[in-house]
């Protein structure tokens, strides 16, 4: 029988429906993934074609070469067609019932390598750690701008994710504003806080770790589960376990930690699921909500196995189908 399950953490309920539920090996590719060249001339994200980016605002390079020449290991770019600009200045624009507001804000692109064909899956740790730590650099680079209230890191990987270059490269967003489902996410957290007196992302820790069915990693630094409400097969939550809002808090010892893990975890994704395309969120919260007590910083991973529809669209509530259980195991093995 189909099961709703709710997220005690966004307040979602999920279906999962189980009638319809595919085994976890069935979600293997039919098709394999086309194999791309560790070089290709036409990609403006490998090294030599420097030129066909906007210059660089970042970058870890070997000594004695020059910025937007080769010579780098990881580059920050700012967007060619950013969905937020900088230079605007923010001017909200109000009536009596439509708003609007100049499309202030920051768009960069984080280049994570020199080779085209590599992933966060199969980059060494030490360049994982690399990117991990240029995440945190930009993020803390950009935090005290007055301008902005929400930075958004995320990694589109896979056409069916949404990236529109194979080159291996993640985004950061800095917005002026907070949207609607983040608000809400911050207000079922708060709820929860007042209600219980506890954060309830450490409570589901607990919970995970108490239950073991649905844990795929669990270090001192780390727990990274299939969540019991997970809104897509194989969606995985990477949570630290040291309570703490914002991601721009952690240190350098926990940065180690978090490239291990997102190296480890996306492996196994690569491995076993035959390099599925996915989304990569880090989800935390709003600069000002930094040092909150109901809120807690994680990463979000959704493999793209499987397509919303009109009932997902409509209704907000998606249909799983798999079982988070099962899922974790065969992750696992």
């Amino acid at each position: 029988m189909s099961e709703l399950r709710l997220n005690r953490a966004t307040k979602e309920w999920i279906i999962v429906a189980e009638e319809r539920a595919k085994r976890p090996h069935e979600f293997h590719r039919e098709e394999h993934k086309k194999k791309l060249p560790a070089f290709d001339p036409t990609c403006p994200f490998c090294p030599g074609n420097e030129n066909k980016t906007p210059p660089e605002v970042f970058a870890l390079r070997d000594k004695e070469t020059e910025p937007n020449h080769p010579g780098w290991r990881i580059r920050v770019v700012t967007n060619k067609y950013p969905a937020l600009d900088l230079e605007r200045k923010i001017n909200r624009i109000t009536g009596e019932f439509f708003k609007r507001a100049m499309g202030v804000g920051k768009h960069e692109v984080i280049i994570e390598s020199t080779q085209h064909n590599k992933s966060l899956a199969t980059l060494s740790l030490k360049q994982v750690e690399e990117v991990c730590e240029i995440y945190w650099k930009r993020y803390l680079a950009l935090k005290d701008d007055k301008r902005f209230k929400l930075i958004i890191i995320f990694r589109n990987h896979g056409i069916s994710a949404g990236t529109s270059l194979n080159h291996p490269h993640s985004q950061l967003i800095a917005l002026p504003l907070v949207p609607a489902s983040i608000r809400h996410l911050l207000e079922e957290a708060m709820r929860y806080y007042d209600d219980h007196g506890s954060c309830v992302f450490c409570d589901m820790i607990h919970q995970e770790l108490l239950h073991k069915k649905r844990i795929i990693l669990d270090n001192k630094e780390f727990v990274v589960f299939h969540p019991f409400a997970s809104r897509a097969p194989f969606e995985t939550w990477v949570v630290p376990k040291k309570h703490n809002a914002c991601f721009g808090n952690i240190n350098q010892k926990e940065i180690r930690a978090m490239a291990w893990v997102l190296k480890e975890i996306l492996g196994k994704l690569y491995v076993k699921l035959e390099d599925p395309d996915y989304n990569l969120m880090i989800r935390t919260a709003p600069i000002k909500d930094a040092q909150e007590d109901y809120y807690h910083w994680y990463i979000q991973i959704l493999p793209r196995l499987s397509t919303p529809a009109g009932f997902e669209l409509g209704s907000g509530v998606f249909i799983n189908t798999s079982l988070p259980e099962e899922t974790a195991k065969f992750i696992t093995q």
